[in-house]
C-alpha cells in the first residue's frame, strides 16, 4: 500500500512491518499516542521522511494500524529539536489514484514538497 508522509510516497507492506509479535506490543497504543510519538520524532528530525526511511516507514504502518481508513500524514515541525507540542500534524485520507500519481512523480524526480502541497495538503485544507 502507499502512504504519504509529508512529501514523499512509502510503500508499505504491513505484514512485513508488523509481525503478530511486535503488533501485540503496539495494540495498546492509541492513535493520539501514535500522533505524538511522530511529533516527537519529527521533532528531532524534521526530515524523517528524507533521512531516516526505514524510520519514517515504521511510523506510518503505526498510524496505519491504529487508523486504517489514513493514507497520508503531514508533520511540521518549526525547528530541529523544537518541542514535540510545536510540531504540528495533519492526517488524510486520499483516493488511491491520487496516491498512484503521486507515487508516479515521485518515481520520475517530479514530486516536490510544493507539489505535495498542492495537490494534498492544500486540499485538504480548504
Amino acid at each position: 500500500m502507499y502512504f504519504l508522509l509529508n512529501d514523499v510516497v512509502l510503500t508499505l507492506e504491513l505484514q512485513l512491518l508488523t509481525p503478530p509479535m511486535v503488533a501485540r506490543r503496539f495494540s495498546a497504543l492509541t492513535l493520539e499516542c501514535v500522533e505524538k510519538l511522530g511529533r516527537e520524532i519529527f521533532a528531532e528530525e524534521p526530515r524523517l521522511q528524507h533521512r531516516r526511511l526505514e524510520r519514517a516507514r515504521r511510523l506510518a504502518a503505526l498510524i496505519v494500524t491504529k487508523a486504517p481508513e489514513v493514507n497520508a500524514a503531514l508533520f511540521v515541525a518549526p525547528s530541529r529539536s523544537c518541542r514535540f507540542d510545536q510540531v504540528a500534524v495533519r492526517l488524510a485520507s486520499l483516493d488511491v489514484g491520487l496516491l498512484a500519481r503521486l507515487h508516479t512523480e515521485q518515481q520520475s524526480g517530479r514530486l516536490t514538497p510544493m507539489l505535495a502541497d498542492r495537490l494534498v495538503w492544500a486540499q485538504a485544507a480548504a
